[in-house]
């Protein structure tokens, strides 16, 4: 009955560290080339440079989030956000210069997360805080890669009508990338109580 219990009681120890060791914190340039190396792994056939990283965390750091793990605090994974003009994400591996200061939509760049964390929760944890930035505008896009438009529906993203001048810059984001966007229900609740009694 003990060695049950004990048996029970390390099912239960194996499950919690994932949870409990990794956390989300916001990223610093002393980040980059851990997160390059994350980003080389995952994605070897979408490569970005260190300095596109670095800009993006310098320009709107609330937005780039690291995953952390272990005492390390070795980066198993991270987050890559900010505003832009709707329908203008950047190219794949561009500089952006700066935050556009009319940008009326936020962006998912990229959530890449090692495989050995997945399944735990950590992407809809993540998630939930960009949307917590992304409440300031209208609507949140991204580009899906690697077949995971479904993984996306699932937090309300679908496709829209785009341009062809984004068309030719999902081609760089290879053969089954799709620009999704979700509309940002807290943005609308705010834009009615602020517009008061109607």
């Amino acid at each position: 009955m003990e060695d049950a219990k004990e048996a029970k009681e390390a099912k239960v120890e194996k499950k919690q560290p994932v949870q409990d060791k990794a956390s989300w914190r916001e990223l610093s340039v002393n980040n980059i080339k851990s997160l390059a190396g994350v980003a080389d792994k995952i994605h070897p056939d979408l490569p970005e440079s260190d300095e596109v990283f670095a800009e993006r965390v310098k320009l709107f750091p609330e937005g780039c989030l690291g995953l952390l793990e272990g005492k390390g605090y070795e980066l198993c994974g991270y987050v890559i956000s900010h505003p832009i003009r709707r329908l203008q994400p950047p190219a794949l591996n561009s500089l952006l210069g700066k935050i556009a200061s009319d940008a009326d939509q936020y962006y998912i760049h990229d959530l890449a997360i090692l495989p050995q964390l997945r399944g735990c929760g950590l992407a809809q944890e993540c998630i939930n805080k960009l949307f917590a930035i992304a409440r300031r505008y209208p609507t949140t896009c991204l580009i899906s890669v690697y077949g995971t438009e479904h993984f996306w529906s699932r937090f309300g993203f679908v496709p829209v009508q785009i341009d062809d001048v984004l068309k030719k810059k999902l081609l760089d984001y290879g053969e089954d990338a799709t620009y999704l966007e979700r509309k940002n229900k807290e943005y609308e609740r705010q834009a009615t109580t602020d517009a008061g009694p109607v």
